[in-house]
């Protein structure tokens, strides 16, 4: 398998947390930030393989977020990971660039959809 690294952009610490639980069984380094503004420099200081992305934060949404990464870094794989099973959303997360959309409600799911984005 190859290496994978992820950046977790999440307001909520206990997200953040659940989230490295999660993927800690197969990711090989992780870091995260508390909200979209900071993603950018992070995700340029880091270069992760993977960044699993919050829509609503308070200084700077998701949408945004992912659309600044993928200005800097057109290959960025960037997950929205959200609370919100919206088809606006969806619709809104592609538009931005995301290459995927998992609910926090099927987190399970999200291992696999991770996997899948490895080379």
């Amino acid at each position: 398998m190859a290496e994978m690294t992820v950046l977790i952009v999440d307001d909520n610490a206990g997200v953040r947390r659940f989230l490295r639980a999660v993927i800690g069984d197969f990711a090989t380094r992780m870091w995260d930030c508390i909200d979209g503004a900071d993603a950018l420099d992070a995700y340029v200081t880091h270069r992760p393989a993977i960044v699993l992305m919050d829509i609503r934060m308070p200084r700077l949404d998701g949408l945004a977020a992912t659309r600044l990464i993928l200005s800097a870094d057109p290959s960025a794989k960037v997950v929205i990971v959200t609370d919100y099973d919206d088809e606006m959303l969806r619709a809104a997360a592609r538009d931005a660039g995301a290459c995927a959309y998992v609910t926090k409600s099927n987190l399970l799911d999200l291992a696999a959809v991770l996997l899948s984005l490895l080379p």
